[in-house]
């Protein structure tokens, strides 16, 4: 018992380091909106869409990557990952068109999430602890994706004051790299097979034919398009409202900080809690914290309070999500069956990115942005509401036979 978790701990430990140094760098893209846009005379729909496109990427190949970490094991798909995200940086860092911009920091950097975040990283980590740890194991390795933002956000900030935007992300693709020789502690081998084991498609026919699991999609949309929006375009808001550059960028380190707290925290309730009820009551909670930020005067204060509170709801989801998938389905096609659910999450970030910066463009606000945000997270909350954490009758029969 003591080697499983000694084994179990040193893989968390690797997955806690690989989220923060993908998500870290991933969260301060919307920090190099303002000075690419200005050095090449773009509007901001052209970085906006580029990063829109990138979590459509991200999105649409994250069920591909999930299936094959679960049948081949994580650790060559979290390698494919890194590499290519290292290479979508360094590439963005030369980037000076929007067709460059996009096959950069949309296409390659796109596939290379897909590869180093959540769906895989958590299928790692759902498979190597016991399924009464699994919640808070989750929540721990989501904690460390936002210590990655909290850490990295001041550093970019610095690097592109220091270097220039283009070299920052020259050296930003340095650190991705750094990836590739953390792999060696994931130590993650599929399943083993049984010849009455689901097929692939199998277990796709069972998902998709269980209510839950389109409910838990459809919220999960809803997440993306908030997080995505307000990621990459409150630094431009707080700019338009008449405050230093300096607050957007300490705003989003203290969503990362306060995020810690708040998947940490997440995780430990879903391990006692419903974890379906408890969404209802984040996306309800994130509704009011929007409507207050919008109805208060803008100020630093009123923008920290925002950042903290946001943060302790910020990537609560994500434990809590996959957490109903792996009880609902089990683990043997976690990062698949994750995966898809986070196609969802990113076609709202999709939406949310560019409709900013659409938006924006054709009225010179993000009014009508904040007011969509609101009534998703009513919308998302009443989706989470009905669904029930019960294992489909194949695992009970499985439980019963046992």
């Amino acid at each position: 018992m003591t080697t499983v978790w000694r084994t179990s701990g040193w893989i968390l430990l690797g997955a806690a380091l690989i989220l923060a140094l993908s998500l870290g760098i991933r969260h301060g893209f919307g920090l190099f909106l303002a000075p690419m846009s200005a050095e090449f005379g773009w509007g901001r729909e052209v970085f906006a869409f580029a990063i829109a496109l990138q979590n459509l990427i991200w999105g649409l190949a994250q069920p591909f990557a999930g299936a094959l970490a679960d049948r081949l094991g994580a650790a060559r798909v979290v390698m494919i990952g890194g590499i290519l995200y290292a290479v979508g940086l360094l590439m963005m860092g030369m980037a000076d068109s929007p067709l460059s911009l996009s096959l950069s920091a949309g296409l390659l950097i796109g596939i290379g999430l897909s590869g180093t975040s959540f769906s895989v990283i958590l299928g790692v980590v759902g498979r190597a602890v016991p399924a009464e740890k699994r919640s808070v194991a989750m929540g721990i390795a989501s904690a460390a994706g936002s210590f990655g933002q909290f850490a990295m956000l001041p550093g970019t900030l610095s690097l592109i004051g220091w270097l220039g935007w283009s070299a920052a992300l020259l050296v930003l693709g340095l650190l991705v790299a750094l990836i590739v020789p953390l792999v060696g502690m994931l130590r993650d081998r599929p399943l083993p097979s049984h010849a009455d084991e689901q097929t692939l498609g199998e277990a796709l026919r069972e998902a998709c034919s269980h209510s839950g699991f389109w409910l838990l999609a459809l919220g999960f949309f809803v997440c993306g398009f908030q997080v995505v929006f307000i990621g990459v375009h409150l630094p431009a808001y707080l700019v338009d409202q008449h405050l230093p550059a300096t607050i957007g960028t300490t705003v989003l380190a203290l969503v990362g900080l306060f995020n810690i707290f708040g998947t940490y925290t997440a995780g430990w309730l879903g391990g006692r809690m419903s974890k379906p009820r408890l969404l209802t009551a984040l996306y309800l909670l994130r509704a009011v914290v929007i409507v207050l930020f919008l109805w208060a005067p803008v100020s630093a204060v009123s923008a920290y309070l925002f950042g903290i509170a946001m943060g302790v709801l910020w990537l609560s989801t994500v434990p809590l999500t996959n957490g109903t998938v792996a009880t609902l389905f089990g683990v043997r096609n976690l990062s698949m069956l994750g995966g898809i659910v986070f196609l969802f999450h990113q076609l709202g970030a999709f939406l949310g990115g560019w409709l900013g910066g659409v938006v924006y463009d054709r009225t010179g606000n993000y009014d009508l942005v904040w007011q969509i945000a609101i009534l998703l997270s009513v919308l998302a909350a009443a989706l989470n509401w009905p669904v029930r954490e019960r294992p489909v009758a194949r695992l009970q029969a499985q439980v019963g036979a046992a």
